[in-house]
């Protein structure tokens, strides 16, 4: 007597497609293309790897006909760090008894050809995971999403505690640039779909509308606009970075990149011109080129040793005038004294002369009464504003030598110049990580002066109705 063949309750199986294809559709909407009329679906599968991992495309030899007798040598590995990986599609007809039934897989492709998933017999893996009355859609889109089955084609592999991806190709250096667009594209679309807090506003906003910084820190696109335009604005380029207080303490600033993708182009531009600006102005030993029409700044010559005679040469890259960056002449050899000016010269002669007397007025019928009479003019006014700004500024920087001028506050200053930290009453430079100690530590010369007795008087503002008290 034969066995009976039990049929499928067709209305049933239907029941159970729909109910898988719903779940598929409510998880994965991306990865599931439905053809109702024929019964087939298309999975499109993208592999989301774990965290970052390194992806390395090696060579592949190997021909449709077996290993390739050419001997010429691989191309060297190519390597990334990569978070996805393009899609793997699979064409799938489902028979109108599936589960019960296996379903018929038509074709699996790796888009971009980045997996031979013929020689690795993926189809047959896939196919050898379906059971009699189990749907198996889902566990082939999380098999594959998860990267699991990289495992087990034996691609993936750990190397000192980091998992490697290893991939053959014939083409290492064509297929990586594309396996990295596609990381990127990737990356970014789903940042614009998801939304996030910007820790500026304290609002939650689309990812269209934020800016990713390099340091992994988001803000709204609005707030980080405002905030480097103001910026570049007043000069203060050193704070166009992330506003984020660690990345502040860690004087962490935007690159080219953030920059244009925020401010306008003449923003971008003056940014450029100022940073250029600023890493000039930090070199204590450069000098701009006397020549009217050029002002190249030119930064002290190498291999030459420190008060050498030497030093005080300059060349300029951009006109070619050599110069002596005392007296800004032409460059006068190391051994002759820098020469005096002779409007200067003729001033210091004409002052150093009684007054009314005949070697005066023989000066004035030579070179004009009314233009010596200018010149000492000039230079008493010149030497009048010199011992102003002495009397008016402190001890100047002992590094780069500029003089500054305090208005109010503490002996401790730091120069904008060049970042040396140095006492404004003595000059004395100072430890930059314990500034205050030159003003705590008996026997110092600045002991107990952190503050002037003038600025302590001014900084007082009595209040209202203190006597009463």
């Amino acid at each position: 007597m034969k066995d009976s063949i039990i049929m499928p309750d067709l209305e049933e199986c239907k029941s159970l497609q729909e109910e898988e294809i719903a779940v598929l559709e409510s998880i994965h909407p991306h990865c599931l293309s439905v053809d109702a009329t024929q019964g087939r679906i298309r999975l499109e599968v993208p592999v989301e790897l774990p965290d970052a991992t390194a992806v390395s495309i090696h060579s592949d030899l190997l021909t449709e006909n077996g290993p390739s007798s050419s001997k010429a040598p691989a191309s060297p590995p190519k390597t990334a760090i990569l978070s996805t990986l393009p899609p793997i599609l699979i064409d799938v007809c489902i028979p109108p008894s599936y589960p019960y039934a296996p379903p018929q897989i038509r074709t699996v492709h790796a888009t971009h050809s980045w997996l031979p998933v013929a020689r690795f017999r993926l189809a047959d893996r896939l196919a050898e995971m379906w059971e009699a009355g189990e749907g198996v859609l889902y566990n082939w889109v999380e098999w594959i999403r998860s990267g699991d089955f990289l495992d087990a084609l034996r691609i993936s592999s750990a190397e000192d505690g980091k998992r490697v991806i290893r991939i053959l190709h014939p083409t290492p250096s064509l297929l990586m640039p594309v396996l990295e667009t596609f990381d990127t594209s990737t990356q970014a679309a789903s940042f614009a779909a998801n939304s996030y807090e910007c820790q500026v506003c304290l609002t939650s906003i689309k990812g269209a509308r934020c800016v990713l910084l390099s340091c992994a820190h988001v803000f709204c696109r609005s707030c980080l606009e405002d905030f480097w335009k103001l910026c570049i604005k007043e000069g203060d380029v050193g704070r166009v970075g992330c506003p984020d207080p660690d990345c502040v303490k860690a004087k962490r600033e935007a690159n080219e990149e953030e920059v244009r993708r925020v401010v306008t182009e003449d923003e971008v531009i003056r940014w450029k011109w100022l940073r250029r600006k600023y890493a000039l102005e930090k070199d204590p030993t450069l000098v701009h080129c006397p020549m009217p029409l050029c002002q190249t700044p030119i930064p002290r010559p190498e291999n030459v040793e420190e008060d050498s005679p030497w030093e005080r040469l300059r060349t300029c890259p951009s006109c070619g005038y050599s110069f002596c960056t005392y007296c800004k002449r032409t460059w006068h050899g190391p051994v002759s004294q820098c020469p005096i000016s002779a409007a200067k010269a003729l001033v210091m002669e004409y002052m150093a002369l009684a007054e009314d007397s005949i070697e005066r007025r023989r000066m004035e019928q030579r070179y004009g009464r009314t233009m010596i009479r200018r010149l000492v003019y000039d230079y008493e006014e010149e030497r009048a504003s010199l011992e102003t700004i002495a009397l008016s500024t402190g001890t100047p920087c002992p590094s780069c030598g500029l003089a500054v001028e305090k208005s109010a506050g503490c002996n401790h200053m730091t120069c904008i110049k060049c970042g040396v930290h140095y006492c404004y009453r003595c000059g004395t430079r100072l430890d930059a990580r314990s500034p205050y100690r030159h003003f705590s530590r008996q026997g110092e010369r600045c002991f107990m002066k952190l503050f002037d007795e003038a600025d302590i008087d001014n900084e007082w503002q009595p209040v209202e109705g203190f006597d009463a008290l």
